[in-house]
């Protein structure tokens, strides 16, 4: 049957074949299907960029037109990723450049971007359509400049020359700079965008600390048509949103810039409408340093927002908790603790159709609350909305009849993060550990993909999450358990387990070696300040070779102390690439070689 086909129809069969792991089951059916999907495979996502090299990415799948790579692991977000490790992005990009003419977007996430990769998209890709970064590094304002004036491009012999605008950024759509480090080196490469460029879509560009061009914005804004996502920054002052406003009136999205001015009857009256012209407006964000007087601006948008990130704006109670009591239709809400437990009542009683909550601190590091943020908001949440399934709440304190209750609430969450701020904090009311409380999360909640736990907890909830935990793909643990027998219930019972983190946790050798198989079913495991031995990682090597075993020690070479010492950091990861060929001098992978000294 499989063979009975033409090309042409299981290609088109298989262009509605979307996600990786169901391509991937397509192309194990026979030779036939797997040359099939191989010319159609069209998008790729590349969640290590250690897992494979460019050039087996081109060989297996030549005709790509969509790739997305993740480099440094998720803990870099709490810098436990030691400064210099990898994942740099212009030896893709180069090897891209040469296979991939007709690419058309790059996302990339933790990965070291350089002003010369840049400079390589910008004149490689001949219908390149979107850039977009995500906690990236290593450029500066000219490596954007490339991407913004490169629109124009010369083609032709020295006898006769052709200017035109090029494919590839005559079409860019998106550009899209999240949370990235970037070296401003000025403003004005904002100026680099020709008058002829209409094309874009979405601009984020939220992350840039200097000044951008208002005059260069502003003409940007107007001459795009099709512009439905616009995410400014704070150097953007907030008399000047209305005209930017005015220009585009279908947008979708809007991040403003400073939320801040002397308080003026002309500035609030434009402003209010502006925003009362964008019919089309569905998420708010950026409201950094808000003055209250001007918040009622946007009350009129209120009721048709389905996206509110307010995780940079200082916005107190009781003028946030009115803000979201007027949003009915909010679907996904991030907000600094300032919302407190009252505004998550408001929350609570106003927004049925939530479906997001993510609580950042205001003052993470302050020994005493600043807020009145406790567990019985989120409960109130988990009581009042029906839909809700992704939660990321940071507290400093929490309870197991609080952690119960929401399970109870709420058994269709999907994701739940919990950071309790003080390490190993047990339950505040009883003071015995949290072990119960996430036992119910992961008994109750059948479809949990993700989860992070903090708090005073024992081995008990790690055979909970075992035993119960059966469709969770990525665990974050830290300052939690008392023995191996903790990462032995996760490893040998979370079947669907793809990423690991653990920090600071009493896990070592034994159960990481009677686990070992598990490991390759996997995508990454990252240990931190644990109790894993360097010669534990030396046996792991050796019995799987087919796995990247990466000593990561800033004190020296792991050679240099007893097989018995615990290594500082650990990353392994499933691999058909090998050993990598960047490694700084911090790094050490551990294989069959280690053995005799040669690693």
């Amino acid at each position: 049957m499989a063979h009975s086909f033409p090309e042409e129809v299981l290609e088109h069969v298989f262009s509605f074949v979307h996600t990786d792991k169901d391509r991937n089951s397509v192309s194990l059916v026979c030779k036939s299907w797997y040359e099939v999907e191989r010319w159609s495979r069209r998008r790729i996502f590349i969640g290590n960029c250690y897992a494979a090299s460019p050039g087996i990415l081109i060989r297996r799948f030549p005709e790509v037109r969509s790739v997305e790579i993740k480099g440094k692991p998720h803990f870099a977000d709490y810098n436990l990723v030691p400064e210099g490790w990898g994942g740099y992005v212009y030896p893709w990009i180069v090897a891209m450049a040469r296979a991939y003419p007709w690419l058309e977007e790059i996302r990339l996430k933790r990965m070291v971007v350089s002003d010369e990769a840049l400079e390589l998209v910008s004149k490689s890709f001949k219908n390149f359509k979107v850039l977009a970064m995500s906690s990236c590094e290593g450029f500066t304002t000219d490596g954007l400049a490339a991407i913004a004036s490169n629109c124009n491009c010369e083609f032709g012999g020295n006898e006769v020359k052709m200017v035109y605008f090029a494919l590839s950024e005559r079409n860019l759509r998106e550009l899209d700079l999240q949370e990235c480090d970037v070296d401003d080196q000025s403003g004005h490469w904002f100026c680099h965008f020709p008058d002829t460029f209409t094309s874009l879509v979405s601009l984020n560009i939220a992350c840039i600390e200097s000044d951008v061009s208002l005059p260069a914005l502003e003409r940007l804004v107007a001459r795009c048509p099709n512009l439905r996502s616009l995410r400014l920054n704070r150097a953007v002052p907030l008399e000047r949103l209305p005209n930017l406003l005015c220009r585009a009136p279908q947008l979708v999205e809007f991040g403003t810039g400073a939320y801040s001015a002397e308080i003026r009857a002309d500035v609030f009256v434009s402003l209010t409408t502006a925003f009362s012209g964008c019919k089309y407006l569905k998420g708010l964000s950026g409201f950094w340093n808000v003055v209250p007087a001007y918040i009622p601006a946007v009350h009129t948008l209120c009721s048709g927002l389905t996206c509110l990130n307010l995780s940079y704006a200082n916005i107190q109670t009781p003028d946030l908790g009115k803000l979201v009591s007027l949003c009915h239709n909010l679907q996904r809400l991030w907000v600094l603790d300032f919302i407190e437990d009252s505004g998550l009542d408001a929350l609570a009683a106003s927004c049925k159709d939530l479906r997001e909550l993510r609580v950042f601190p205001s003052d993470p590091f302050g020994p005493e609350p600043n807020v009145s943020l406790t567990e019985q908001g989120l409960v109130s949440v988990s009581e009042g909305c029906p839909k809700l399934e992704s939660v990321l709440y940071f507290c400093r304190q929490m309870s197991n009849a609080a952690l119960t209750a929401i399970a109870n609430n709420r058994p269709n969450l999907t994701r739940f993060r919990l950071c309790i701020l003080e390490p190993r904090a047990p339950d505040y009311l009883t003071l015995e550990p949290l072990d119960v409380g996430f036992g119910a999360i992961v008994e109750r909640c059948k479809d949990l993909r993700r989860l992070s736990l903090s708090g005073l907890l024992t081995d008990r909830v790690f055979q909970y999450i075992g035993t119960h935990g059966k469709k969770i793909e990525m665990l974050s643990i830290a300052f939690a358990g008392d023995s191996d027998l903790g990462l032995h219930h996760v490893l040998s019972g979370c079947e669907s387990l793809k990423k690991l983190e653990i920090r600071d946790c009493p896990f070592g050798d034994k159960a990481l070696l009677a686990n070992a198989p598990k490991l390759e079913t996997m995508r990454s495991l990252w240990m931190s300040s644990c109790q894993v031995s360097y010669g534990a990682c030396k046996l792991l090597g050796q019995k799987m070779p087919r796995l990247n075993v990466e000593v990561i020690d800033e004190r020296g070479p792991p050679t240099s102390r007893s097989e018995s010492s615990f290594v500082e950091k650990l990353y392994i990861y499933r691999t058909v690439a090998g050993r990598r060929m960047d490694m700084p001098n911090f790094i050490w992978k551990i294989d069959e070689d280690a053995v005799f000294g040669l690693s």
